[in-house]
């Protein structure tokens, strides 16, 4: 079993940043690829990103390429969504999964209890 918690969502103006951390703890952190998604209300949860175990690859959906990066801290058994040039459309509630490396949520057995982030226009 492998309990994660994400923290550092927040309010912020259209424009601003924040960093998501998701601490993880149980078995090995290390073995698990990452992944973000996010549930605005009344959609489906979404892919965001996603970063593999030795963070030798990381992907992201169209709608924040450019903006987001995904990292993690194996030691610190963490992994980070840092957010920039944020939007009004990115507002949603945010979970961090742990799984197999991909975009797709089925790829994911752990998952946290989510963090909420909203962008004000």
């Amino acid at each position: 079993q492998v309990q994660l918690v994400e923290s550092g969502g927040g309010l912020v103006q259209a424009g601003g940043s924040l960093r998501l951390s998701c601490a993880a703890s149980g078995r090995a952190f290390s073995m698990y690829a990452m992944g973000w998604f996010r549930q605005a209300p009344g959609k489906e949860r979404k892919f965001v990103g996603a970063i593999s175990w030795g963070s030798i690859s990381t992907n992201y959906a169209d709608s924040v390429k450019g903006r987001f990066t995904i990292s993690r801290d194996n030691a610190k058994n963490t992994v980070y969504l840092q957010m920039n040039s944020l939007k009004p459309e990115d507002t949603a509630v945010y979970y961090c999964a742990a799984g197999r490396y991909g975009m797709d949520y089925t790829n994911y057995d752990y998952w946290g209890q989510g963090t909420q982030v909203t962008v004000s226009s």
